[in-house]
């Protein structure tokens, strides 16, 4: 089964983990060379953060993609093009029963919205009836697990000119991110300033 591939992939990646700001970091590196970094609310254990880096063709290291959490939202890149802070932004942030997005700066009335999951295409489309605004999207937890992609699972609510869209996790995916919180917490997590960045 896919989600025990997964999970597999999970256990056989080194790991290191480090506690700071208030975070659980965990950074793994897959054995394809690939990494991938998170962060959990060390209160809530809620994932707050996570970002992938790919090889790229000739084997260095690609930048860093965010899954879920801000896009490094202090790190600008340019001086000359910059994005209009008036302009929906799209993110997604998780809670411990569902993966959820927020898409920021948009402030038509909710009845202009439609969400629906689209399983033959593998992704979810927000569309406006004004059109306005569209957008297709992934959720990359469930084709990891190859799990499919349930449309009683999806709602959305609109309030404070942000659209949120919550699809309910899969008990699958709820059994196998408990399982990974556990081993993680069994790592070593070293505190800031005592940084030790050999991976286990």
């Amino acid at each position: 089964m896919a989600v025990q591939h997964w999970a597999d992939a999970l256990r056989k990646a080194k790991k290191t983990a480090l506690i700071s700001d208030g975070k659980r970091k965990a950074h793994y590196l897959f054995e394809d060379g690939n990494e991938m970094a998170e962060e959990y609310d060390l209160k809530t254990d809620e994932l707050v953060l996570r970002k992938w880096r790919h090889k790229t063709t000739f084997g260095g290291q690609g930048q860093w993609t965010w899954e879920v959490g801000e896009t490094n939202p202090n790190d600008i890149t340019s001086d000359v093009i910059k994005e209009n802070c008036s302009n929906p932004l799209f993110m997604r942030k998780d809670t411990k029963a569902s993966f959820q997005w927020r898409i920021r700066n948009i402030s038509y009335p909710v009845e202009v919205y439609s969400v629906s999951a689209e399983p033959t295409e593998r992704c979810c489309v927000i569309r406006t009836s004004n059109k306005k605004y569209y957008k297709k999207f992934s959720i990359p937890d469930l084709d990891r697990c190859q799990l499919p992609l349930e449309s009683a699972a999806l709602s959305f609510t609109h309030a404070n000119n942000t659209l949120i869209i919550s699809y309910k996790k899969p008990k699958e995916i709820l059994t196998l991110e408990q399982e990974l919180l556990v081993e993680l917490k069994k790592l070593k997590g070293t505190s800031e300033g005592d940084i030790d960045c050999k991976t286990q």
